[in-house]
């Protein structure tokens, strides 16, 4: 039997937006409101993630309606804003949030964000229990949640988009200019976007944490790869190009070696924020200060790409995707569904558990890593400048190459044959990540 107070009281969902920006979250808030006004139920945004929630304030809020919403979705970042705040690491914040939505008379929750959003509403639905119904909305431009039929995170094609257009025009500065450009994409656990934006803009090289497998690296190997095909390039009469990193290629590097380099700082959730790690910096005075030394001179420019991407105005994929997802998460609560992440399959809806999606050993959202073994990843290779087995093969090429880097033969081979490998190991041994 319904409550009486349920008769009289108009149902109310609730909107969260949690982690970093990206481009389709305001259709995504504009299709919710659309369906939840349309089936009767009031709209309430919550301002900031779990911010003010973690704190017990729920003054942050406001009322949403058909007209407020109406054409957001052409516009990128979030009306409601969004925060990191990660409530699951303190049971006090846990207890405030928890306190502040039923303060709220929230019935239902529609979470938007990443794999630390979807946690952190896992716990408030497993706390909460029958009290509300919570349904989660995947969002990451890293495109690295297991969704099924190799579907994207929304935001992932806006992003890859914008970032390929930024790759493209600097390929044609470095060709005008005869200089390098070293990109640094994000992707925190995988490399996905850094691969999909070099493979449109046909950047020179792209260089991503999975092709070196289970093993952890030597920032090193980093320097030799982009050094080698710089040769390279030289030898194809071609002293120019741009080179696509991935960022989380410094969750492969050794922590110890990093730490002698940067200074490690880390976000609510545990991760080291790698944005305040210059990694393209650090390629690039290397790399160059290798060549000056050997008296080969060459112009290498460090470009960060990333807060460029997260707040662009989504590409109709995009905004197309947003529609369908909003739609599906209000339709999944009111059916009845609770606590799962909301995905699109061939058109269909697919709620997916949480524990479905769970990592055994983390508790966490399992993350979905670039297929090296993959033919898309295979022509990707295929199309870049990077040291060959066929460079080896023959001495005279070798010999050529050793003389435009300024090495003897010998050197050449000693110091980059073995990035030929799969995955490149260094002679001395670069251990199995943990």
């Amino acid at each position: 039997m319904p409550k009486i107070e349920d008769a009289v009281r108009r149902r109310t969902l609730a909107i969260l937006v949690g982690g970093g920006p990206a481009p389709g979250i305001n259709g995504v808030i504009r299709s919710i409101t659309i369906e939840a006004v349309n089936s009767g139920l009031r709209v309430l945004g919550i301002y900031d993630g779990f911010k003010w929630l973690a704190r017990g304030d729920s003054s942050r809020t406001t009322m949403l309606d058909i007209d407020e919403v109406s054409r957001i979705q052409f516009l990128g970042g979030s009306i409601l804003r969004t925060s990191r705040e990660n409530p699951t690491g303190n049971p006090q914040k846990m207890e405030a949030a928890v306190r502040a939505l039923t303060q709220l008379e929230v019935d239902y929750l529609v979470t938007i964000g990443g794999d630390d959003t979807a946690y952190s509403s896992h716990r408030i639905a497993e706390l909460l229990g029958e009290q509300i119904q919570i349904a989660h909305v995947p969002k990451t431009i890293d495109n690295d949640l297991p969704l099924p039929g190799d579907m994207p995170t929304f935001g992932y094609e806006t992003a890859r988009h914008v970032g390929a257009g930024i790759v493209h025009t600097l390929m044609e500065d470095a060709q005008t200019t005869n200089r390098w450009y070293c990109v640094v994409s994000m992707g925190r656990k995988a490399g996905h976007l850094a691969l999909g934006i070099g493979k449109a803009a046909g950047a020179t090289l792209t260089i991503i944490g999975e092709e070196f497998r289970d093993r952890r690296i030597s920032f090193t190997t980093i320097c030799d790869i982009l050094e080698s095909s710089a040769i390279k390039r030289m030898a194809m009469n071609r002293p120019y190009g741009v080179a696509v990193l991935a960022e989380g290629i410094l969750d492969r590097i050794d922590k110890n070696e990093l730490m002698q380099v940067a200074d490690l700082d880390y976000d609510a959730h545990g991760n080291i924020r790698f944005s305040e790690i210059d990694l393209g910096r650090m390629v690039k005075n290397e790399v160059t200060r290798r060549l000056k030394e050997r008296g080969i001179a060459t112009t290498l420019v460090a470009k960060d790409i990333g807060y460029e991407l997260r707040c662009a105005a989504p590409i109709p994929f995009d905004r197309e995707y947003v529609q369908d997802l909003g739609y599906a998460a209000v339709r999944y609560l009111l059916n009845g569904g609770s606590g799962a992440i909301v995905a699109i399959n061939r058109g269909k809806v697919i709620p997916l558990s949480f524990t479905e999606l769970a990592d055994e050993k983390t508790g966490r959202l399992r993350i979905r890593q670039v297929d090296i073994d993959s033919d898309s990843y295979k022509v990707a290779r295929q199309y870049m400048v990077r040291l060959e087995a066929e460079d080896f093969a023959e001495v005279k090429t070798t010999a050529r190459l050793a003389l435009i880097g300024k090495l003897s033969k010998e050197e050449f081979e000693h110091r980059f044959k073995y990035l030929i490998n799969d995955p490149p190991v260094k002679p001395n041994g670069e251990s199995p990540a943990p």
